[in-house]
């Protein structure tokens, strides 16, 4: 049975639990080995792995992670799960987003929450490195996000054994007119710092190539605007409200072939009840909905010593998979 989360006592407000992590953890919990593939348009991307892939035995897993908006290996749920990966005896390895490693990438387009061509690429090239291991992959946030319409439009081609999800905005819509609310704006403010100073050193490098000018990206204030002005016209999206519409998870948790576990909370400061599946799921799909647990915080023990509920569960859940394929 998959461990339920409780909040550590004092710890369950939301902005709490989902803050919490980047003031206990400042520092990785290991230095990863780097590595850099080339993509077939030109680009690259850049992985982080536990081990050397050589290392890799025949039959161990593979733990393969997708990172949130602007996240990296240096995102304490980032290096924290690869870390649990890695004391589960598995091979972790990470797929930054491109430009999100800390170098630029060659070519206009980035990344967004339905963008699944990188992911693909990526999982196949694995998979020519590393046949007949089991292959798990995890998804946080828009990672998550991604992760779902990668195995809905891969089926039974995915080349995973199983898959998790948390925190994964699956209605984009909803999502962006919740960021823009109460303290939530503090998010907004942070992640589009972030992106608007990647979006100037894009526009600095690729002038002629980008949907506006450096100035004009000063003036984006909302992560709708961003996706309505940038993220649209950058990957062949009508407006932000056609983005949204067409790379939401939620509709398509049902084409879902593999074992898929979705984690949320009730009062994660990112999400609305929109995000919430109605119609009933396909027995293989776990959907594990907590009153508490913020945005990828999900943080249990107590004030003095905090425990990460994440990196316990997720290869909880994992091994039962495990388990039951054998």
């Amino acid at each position: 049975m998959t461990m339920a989360f409780h909040p550590a006592k004092g710890l369950a407000n939301p902005h709490l639990q989902t803050l919490l992590p980047r003031f206990l953890r400042r520092r990785p919990l290991f230095m990863p080995l780097t590595q850099r593939i080339e993509t077939p348009d030109g680009d690259f991307l850049d992985l982080a792995w536990t081990a050397p892939a050589a290392d890799c035995l025949p039959r161990q897993p593979v733990l393969i992670l997708f990172h949130g908006l602007e996240g990296s290996f240096h995102s304490p749920y980032a290096n924290g799960l690869l870390h649990a990966a890695k004391q589960q005896g598995w091979l972790g390895v990470m797929m930054h987003f491109r430009g999100c490693s800390g170098e630029l990438n060659r070519k206009p387009r980035g990344y967004h929450s339905g963008e699944t061509s990188d992911a693909r690429f990526f999982i196949q090239w694995l998979r020519q490195q590393l046949p007949g291991r089991p292959f798990f992959a995890v998804g946080v946030s828009l990672g998550g996000n991604m992760l779902v319409n990668y195995l809905a439009e891969s089926g039974d081609h995915s080349q995973l054994t199983a898959a998790q999800v948390i925190s994964p905005p699956l209605d984009l819509a909803a999502c962006s007119e919740r960021i823009q609310q109460g303290f939530s704006k503090v998010y907004q403010q942070y992640l589009l710092g972030s992106m608007k100073r990647n979006l100037g050193r894009k526009i600095a490098a690729l002038p002629d190539a980008m949907p506006l000018s450096g100035d004009d990206a000063k003036q984006l204030d909302t992560l709708w605007q961003f996706d309505e002005f940038v993220t649209a016209p950058l990957h062949g999206f009508k407006d932000a409200a056609d983005y949204y519409q067409r790379c939401s998870g939620l509709p398509r948790l049902g084409d879902v072939a593999i074992p898929l576990r979705v984690i949320h909370a009730k009062d994660d400061p990112f999400m609305t009840e929109a995000v919430i599946p109605t119609d009933p799921l396909p027995p293989h799909i776990r959907y594990d909905l907590y009153q508490y647990g913020g945005h990828v915080g999900f943080v249990t023990g107590s004030w003095r010593q905090p425990d990460f509920w994440l990196e316990k569960t997720v290869p909880a859940w994992f091994h039962k998979i495990l388990g039951s394929s054998s």
